[in-house]
């Protein structure tokens, strides 16, 4: 097991890391009860692996990395069965919004500001809860896509390794998940 000063405390988790472990699975899968069921399921998992805790980190960053394997195996769930995107279709979509010479958003689709450039705690507290409304109104898909990009900082090549999804498929699903979250956050962000 772990040195002396790296012991594991299950008896503890609970009330240590329960409220940290569902505020950070709710952030990314935003299904309350699917959160309350993957954070149980992390503890389970964990106490059946606890003999491999090597102590190199605290408890709850080795709690935290088995919580994302259970996200990302969600996230695998949600986008088994989805076809691959139409290349085509996207490339001819991607025209409409940028010029092909520079690359640069055409006049008509450029995003208006979202004004969140405010750092007052309760108004980011609003932005996240808007961006999550409409995080979830992506197709199953894109939602992982997009978080398991931007929100845990994952490698491209780990993402479609994971996903079973092309790097090809992997840029336009980030494109048009960024597309929608725009015009989402644009009509009820103001």
């Amino acid at each position: 097991m772990a040195t002396e000063n790296h012991l594991l405390d299950p008896h503890h988790w609970v009330k240590a890391h329960a409220d940290y472990l569902y505020a950070y699975t709710l952030s990314r899968i935003n299904n309350e009860e699917q959160a309350k069921d993957l954070v149980q399921e992390t503890f389970l998992a964990a106490l059946e692996k606890a003999d491999r805790f090597e102590g190199k980190s605290s408890e709850r960053t080795w709690l935290t990395a088995i919580l994302k394997n259970k996200i990302v195996d969600v996230y695998r769930k949600k986008s088994s069965g989805l076809g691959n995107i139409a290349e085509k279709k996207a490339e001819d979509e991607q025209r409409d919004f940028f010029d092909e010479d520079t690359g640069h958003w055409n006049d008509a689709y450029k995003p208006l500001p979202f004004g969140i450039e405010d750092h007052d705690p309760l108004v980011n507290k609003e932005f996240n809860q808007i961006l999550q409304k409409c995080l979830q109104k992506l197709p199953g898909l894109w939602m992982s896509v997009f978080t398991m990009k931007h929100m845990d900082d994952a490698a491209t090549e780990f993402i479609c390794n994971e996903l079973k999804v092309s790097q090809a498929n992997f840029w336009v699903i980030i494109h048009r998940a960024k597309l929608n979250l725009r015009a989402c956050l644009q009509k009820n962000w103001t």
